[in-house]
């Protein structure tokens, strides 16, 4: 059983999804040179009811925490300057400008003594991400092939045109929700001045795609730019580089490479500008699987070597004195805050149930601050002792729901000896005399695992609505070593289904759960192995299956990434999309089914769902499609996310619970 947690103010969310999706939620986290205090990113329901914003909060150390912008467009990746002051992005228009043009983002600043916020600059295809460092700002913006200087005019010559046509020349052309080009991801430097940047200059005119979706950070002295670097590579394939660039002249070299690696985010550079860390990932293929490790490297020679090779780092900060790296990374159900010398053993800090994000180190090394959360606990700050991994949750700026049941950890042996291990969320009131309905829930990725609050995927809607949630991490699950990964690499439905059964099994043996109302779901991957599930076996009486893949050779060519999952599968029309595709199974499916998808989903694209609506439209499969024309691999919107859980229970309800079925008033 989890330890109980503090409890705070209740919020009466779970019942009515209209309440719960007008929840508060803290994005993230950053401290202050000083110390003296945090800024987060909070996003909150717009007055409108139909969409979300954001806002900066400052939290202080010892008191409440307040709100510093409010505008309609709201404001998003702050960072502090070297003077206290915030840099922030923001698509609000600029009241100084005659003209505001397009609403893109540009990059404000906040005085850290109060005051209104101005733009320091702006693009004509916005600002993306940033860093500052001293009195430098380095940032992305997106640019149209060509002279920079012409990039406004030739933005508006097509779209006075009519023009919307992008000519691709090489791949991907698209990425998750959106189309990539014509424009292409430039960095640019300058100084931070009395009102706006000076010495605004272009670092990276020769780019190309090598920046798309780029991770990058400035060395403390403002003088270089760490980044990573994509190459392209034959028949479609990429590569992704360590480069350095310097800020004065736009000089680059290559820092790390490796024809069999990726060198990608998390990055950071030392205090003492010496080294970076990021995270190495190893080329995948038919026999080779998944595997990220934390690398350090020299700066200056770009010698360097892995470290913790168990950990998936999935964030980094150095500690002040450059002697070790603090990470977050999966571990058993968890995301601790580890920490890990350059010359020393791994040491795990943080003792309890949380997932931490968004690391700060304080200037002495002793303390540090973070996002915390977990299954049953929604992210707030929380401050951290390094030496005894102390915690001590800070005042909020969103407070946290208290969640409607109890959460807890369940384990099984799988049939080759493994232990599958999951969380079970159980709602108020079950017991032997009361046993609840049953939910199998199957995370995405696959390379991941359920250790978080879940915005998206609520176990606790359904436990105010009565139901068990399970929500187990099976072969392919980041946290439990290198083997866990291999055990499932390149056998998805058969070695998952496997560890699925097992911890199942577990699961409803228990007195408080019933072991004949039981249904399943799962999204992206967690989608895959739910259609698996529906040709595999006939134990659950419903299956809800979202942004999920059903013809893996149709979704292995459409993707946005086809390169990364043919490196598992092999070419198309090889041997393992038949072993493994679930379609192959459809004259076996009996057990109803919806299906839910986003049109603008380019991970999997819609051409997924419909072959699969298709399909058990005519096998005459009882079934129904939830189609968002709108949204993306996710469920973004909030009134989308109504009709989502509202549906998903009425369906449930009905073959579930064994219930008549209504039509849920949000898709009337």
């Amino acid at each position: 059983m989890v330890p109980a947690r503090g409890r705070f103010d209740r919020v009466s969310a779970f019942n009515d999804i209209r309440d719960y999706v007008a929840i508060p939620r803290v994005l993230s986290l950053r401290l202050s040179p000083d110390g003296s205090g945090l800024v987060s990113t909070v996003q909150s329901l717009n007055p409108d009811g139909k969409s979300y914003g954001t806002a900066l909060w400052a939290v202080p150390l010892d008191g409440e925490p307040r709100r510093l912008t409010r505008s309609a467009k709201g404001e998003s990746q702050a960072l502090f300057t070297a003077a206290g002051d915030v840099l922030f992005t923001s698509a609000r228009p600029d009241p100084t400008a005659k003209d505001a043009g397009d609403e893109v983002a540009a990059l404000w600043l906040l005085p850290r003594g109060g005051g209104e916020a101005r733009q320091v600059a702006a693009r004509p295809g916005g600002i993306g991400a940033f860093r500052t460092a001293g009195d430098v700002v380095v940032f992305s913006a997106d640019v149209l092939d060509g002279e920079e200087a012409a990039d406004e005019e030739r933005r508006k010559a097509r779209k006075d045109a009519g023009i919307s046509a992008i000519l691709h020349e090489g791949a991907p052309v698209r990425y998750w929700d959106h189309d990539l080009g014509p424009g292409r991801p430039r960095l640019f430097a300058g100084r931070l001045g009395p009102d706006r940047l000076e010495d605004v200059r272009e670092l990276t005119p020769d780019a190309g795609e090598a920046l798309r979706d780029a991770a990058f950070e400035l060395t403390p002295d403002g003088a270089s730019v760490v980044a990573t670097w994509r190459v392209d590579l034959p028949r479609g394939e990429m590569r992704t580089d360590l480069v350095v660039i310097d800020v004065a002249t736009g000089e680059r070299r290559t820092l790390l490479t490796d024809e069999g690696h990726d060198f990608e985010g998390p990055l950071a550079v030392s205090p003492d500008g010496t080294r970076v860390a990021c995270s190495r990932a190893r080329f995948t293929s038919l026999e080779v699987s998944a595997r990220s490790e934390l690398w350090i490297a020299d700066l200056a020679t770009g010698e360097g070597r892995g470290y913790a090779p168990d950990l998936f780092p999935s964030g980094v900060e150095w500690a002040p004195d450059s002697s070790a790296v603090y990470v977050v990374a999966d571990h058993q159900g968890r995301r601790p805050v580890f920490q890990v010398p350059l010359d020393g053993e791994v040491r795990r800090i943080t003792g309890d149930d949380a997932a931490y994000a968004g690391l700060s180190v304080t200037a002495d090394g002793a303390t540090l601050y973070a996002l915390r959360s977990a299954i049953d606990l929604a992210p707030a700050p929380a401050r951290i002792d390094v030496a005894t991994g102390g915690i001590t949750d800070l005042p909020s700026p969103a407070p946290r729901p208290e969640v409607p049941g109890t959460l807890t950890e369940i384990t099984a042996t799988a049939d080759d000896g493994a232990t599958i291990r999951g969380w079970l969320v159980l709602p108020e009131g079950a017991s032997a005399d009361n046993p609840a309905p049953f939910l199998l829930w199957i995370h995405g990725g696959p390379v991941a695992s359920w250790n978080d609050w879940q915005w998206r995927w609520q176990s606790w809607i359904m436990a105010e609505h009565g139901y068990a949630v399970l929500m187990p991490d099976p072969c392919l699950s980041t946290g439990y070593g290198q083997d866990m990964i291999d055990r499932g690499w390149g056998d998805w439905g058969p070695r998952t289904q496997a560890d699925l059964d097992a911890i199942v099994d577990v699961a409803l043996a228990r007195d408080d759960i019933d072991s004949e109302r039981i249904g399943a779901m799962g999204g992206s991957f967690g989608g895959y192995m739910a259609n698996w599930l529906a040709g595999h076996t006939d134990r659950y009486r419903a299956i809800v299956t979202h942004a999920s893949l059903w013809n893996l050779d149709q979704f292995a060519g459409t993707t946005d990434f086809p390169h990364y999952w043919q490196r598992e599968f092999g070419a198309p029309g090889s041997e393992r999309y038949d072993l493994l595709s679930p379609h192959r199974a459809l004259d076996r499916i009996t057990t109803p089914m919806l299906v839910i998808h986003g049109d603008k989903d380019y991970r999997v694209p819609i051409g997924e769902a419909l072959r699969l609506w298709w399909d058990l439209r005519r096998s005459e499969v009882e079934s129904k499609f939830l189609y968002f024309p709108d949204e993306n691999h996710w469920i973004l919107k909030p009134g989308n996310a109504v009709a989502w859980y509202e549906t998903v229970l009425a369906f449930l309800a009905q073959h579930v619970l064994g219930q008549e079925w209504k039509r849920p008033d949000s898709v009337a």
